[in-house]
């Protein structure tokens, strides 16, 4: 009996896609787009130079700066979600009293919390904390972005914005400190420092500001500076 031998048959291997990595994926996304151009190009301080009654009050030191940024940037995150959640429930006819009761809400969830768990620093940052129901940029992006986008998307967009005026006032609040008092985050920098009282008062933030605004405006020399209350 002949034996019949079989050649091997090959096995074809697919070949897959390489990995992207993460950090070349991430800046591709719609999401990460959005964070980013909220951060720099739609600064509400440098670049839409919105806020300025916060900005001007709550800067004359570091932490207060940034206590009133992250504030803000809560109220701002947990508005801008609610909103886009119920964007297909609220009457168009109504929407913006509506949008002003659910930041309403908000503020004053983490107005409790602040006087509940930090009261000093609620205490210094006095009435700003309320003040972010008017803020402009507050309700600006959720009739403009959350009422026509998904909660994810609008969480992110919120979180850039916030991000940029914490960011912002957080730089006022450093300078103002340390030229005002000579200390950073109440740490004693500087000892036998001259206070600046300039930098203390309003009129110091508002010297300040009109200086990162030209530094911002000369770093991105094709973006517009807008104006608001």
């Amino acid at each position: 009996m002949t034996e019949v031998k079989t050649a091997a048959i090959p096995t074809v291997q697919h070949a897959s896609a390489p990995a992207i990595p993460l950090t070349q994926r991430l800046p591709q996304t719609k999401g990460w787009k959005e964070l980013v151009r909220d951060i720099w190009d739609d600064n509400p301080t440098f670049r839409m130079i919105l806020a300025m009654c916060p900005t001007m009050g709550a800067t004359n030191m570091a932490i207060n700066g940034m206590a009133q940024g992250l504030a803000t940037l809560i109220a701002t995150v947990a508005s801008s979600v609610t909103v886009a959640a119920l964007r297909n429930i609220i009457p168009s006819e109504v929407r913006l009293p509506s949008y002003m009761i659910i930041i309403a809400f908000w503020v004053t969830i983490v107005d409790i919390f602040l006087r509940a768990y930090l009261p000093p620093l609620s205490a210094a940052l006095g009435p700003y904390v309320p003040l972010i129901i008017t803020n402009c940029f507050v309700l600006g992006r959720a009739e403009a972005f959350a009422s026509q986008n998904s909660p994810g998307l609008s969480a992110l967009d919120a979180l850039g914005v916030g991000l940029g005026f914490t960011m912002s006032l957080t730089l006022l609040g450093i300078v103002r400190e340390l030229l005002g008092f000579g200390s950073l985050f109440g740490i004693q920098i500087f000892s036998g420092w001259t206070p600046w009282v300039v930098m203390i008062i309003p009129a110091g933030a508002f010297l300040l500001v009109g200086l990162y605004v030209g530094i911002v405006k000369h770093f991105s020399p094709g973006g517009q500076i807008g104006g608001g209350a």
